[in-house]
This record gives C-alpha cells, structure tokens and sequence, in this order.
C-alpha cells in the first residue's frame, strides 16, 4: 500500500531552514511553557488520598464519579478494579477532611466520602483508604525524568552502534524535540500531567525513534548503493522513499489511540490524547528536522562504508 509515489522527489530539504526554524521555535516555547506556566500536576504528583470502595451491586465508575461531583469532591479519579463492584478512588482532601491543625483525617475521609457515595447508592462501603503524600509525588517526578533522560540517551548509543554518530546525534536532539514539544502542549492547555501521561511520553519517544529509524537505514542503503549523488540528494530520496510506510504507521496508530480514547473511558485518554499528540510531532520531525540536522552535521557516503582491510581487525577476518 502506497499514498505517495515511492519515487516521488518532494524536495524536503530545501525547506530546511524554515522547518527546523519552526521546531528550534516550538522548542523555546516549550520550554518557557514548562517553566513559566507549569504543568498541571495529578494526583501522582501532588500526593492526596486513595480510597478502594466495594458495591454490592454492579457500578459504573461515571455514576460514581458525579456523586462525588455533585458532594462537592472536585477532580476525582476513578477506576473499576478487575470487575463491577469494586472502584479505587483518589482526589485532594477537602477541608472538611481535615483536622484542627490541617493534617489529614482519615476518619474523615472514608466519612465524608461514604456519604457522598451513599447518598446516591446505599451498598457503597469504604473498604480501604491512605494518604500519598507530596513528597512522593516529589520522587516519582524526578524519576520520570530521570527516566527519560536515560531512554533518549540508550537509544543514541545504540544509534551511534548501529550506524554512526551523527546518526545518534541527530536521533538524540529530535527525540528531546518530540518529548518537549508534547509535554509542552500540556503546560499549554493546563491539562492534567501524571503517570499515565509520563508512561505515554516515554511511548512517545519509542514510537518516534522508531519512524527514525527506518529513514535512517534508507539513508544507509542509498549511500552505499549510490555512486555519485550528494548527501542531500541522498536524504531527500530517503525520506520520499519512506513517506507512504511513515504516514500509513501514523494514521493507522492514531486511529488506534482515538478509538482508546472514545472507547477506553476517560482512565485512558491522557494515554491517548498524549499519543496523538506525539504521533504527529514525531511524524513532522522524523521527515522535517532529524534529515536536515544529518546534513548539518556533515554525512557522507564514508561514513557509512565498509572500512577497507587495513583495518587490524578486519584483516584478520577470513
């Protein structure tokens, strides 16, 4: 299946200048969105109360999610627990559920929230409730960094083993493009950031290295295979070569996570919403910024050769 000639000739790298202009511009903005504005941390991240609410009878997590609305618990994330009749609940305490002295009460909280489940459903009991406090919010942000910062870095060296440096190079910058950007749309929009967020931008980042990958080794081929064409000419008949298998992937993925978004229930969509988000900013830098930042960088058929027998190594081969 094609959508586009596979020996089309698009010239993507004469609108080098405009296009990594753009993503050097979506970067910054990122950034100053990130830092300026913050993210709009969740309850992974912020700390808060987890309460686990048993049913006697089968239960939708929405109905229990107006009730507390409606009692005045705001923000709440509610989840079925392998079944119909058993739900976890987790939110910001409220005032009421604190003491005197503006610690948490317990006590209070499996109180009030009884109430406000009961006053719509009798059979509901709190079968277990704890507090998560900031501090570790404090540590799983800091490891989701961490985290990231480890898999974009992997994936250079592995780059840089399999093909050569500035492959890696190239891989490395737009992987932390595709990363800021997505997070940065978030800061933009205020939505909420947690853990299912953080797991999708580190699927973000496999996803969109993936797309890489697969000019880059057409970049490979075309070099070893190609006598006398330039490395932008190269670059070019890679990334048009690859253009129909790069939008294909994309759309098709991206209709996979908006049938998990209006399909999978609302515990889902900032898996889903991150994805597609990350799908079209790793689509554009995979054929807009990775090729130009190659050339830049000054790849060259050399590069990419076998090394002749006077390499030590390579002459003891048989």
């Amino acid at each position: 299946m094609e959508i586009f000639n596979h020996n089309s000739n698009i010239n993507f790298l004469g609108m080098r200048k405009f296009s990594v202009g753009i993503a050097l511009l979506l970067i910054l903005a990122s950034i100053g969105l990130i830092v300026g504005k913050g993210l709009n941390y969740g309850l992974d991240f912020t700390g808060g109360v987890a309460l686990v609410v048993d049913y006697q009878q089968p239960v939708v997590t929405t109905d229990v999610q107006a009730a507390l609305d409606k009692a005045g618990i705001e923000h709440s994330l509610v989840a079925s627990l392998g079944g119909t009749r058993e739900v976890s609940i987790r939110f910001q305490p409220t005032a009421a559920m604190k003491d005197e002295a503006g610690k948490v009460n317990l006590d209070k909280v499996a109180a009030v929230t009884t109430a406000a489940l009961q006053a719509t459903r009798a059979d509901a009991v709190v079968k277990s409730r704890n507090y998560v406090s900031s501090q570790v919010g404090d540590e799983l942000r800091s490891d989701g960094i961490v985290a990231a910062i480890v898999v974009v870095l992997g994936i250079g060296v592995y780059l840089g083993i399999r093909f050569e440096w500035r492959f890696a190079v190239a891989a490395i910058l737009t992987e932390f493009h595709d990363a800021l950007i997505t997070v940065g749309v978030f800061a933009l929009v205020q939505r909420e950031f947690d853990l299912t967020v953080l797991a999708s931008v580190l699927a973000v980042i496999g996803y969109s290295i993936n797309d890489k990958v697969v000019v880059f080794d057409r970049v490979r081929e075309l070099f070893r295979s190609s006598r006398k064409a330039e490395p932008e000419e190269i670059l070019n008949r890679s990334i048009n070569n690859t253009l129909s298998r790069t939008i294909i992937t994309a759309l098709f993925t991206a209709i996979t996570m908006a049938a998990l978004y209006f399909i999978g229930g609302p515990v889902v969509h900032g898996f889903a919403i991150t994805m597609l988000i990350g799908i079209l900013v790793g689509t554009l830098s995979s054929i807009f910024v990775a090729s130009p930042i190659l050339l830049w960088l000054g790849v060259s058929k050399q590069d990419l050769m076998p090394k002749t027998k006077e390499n030590p190594e390579l002459a003891r081969r048989p």
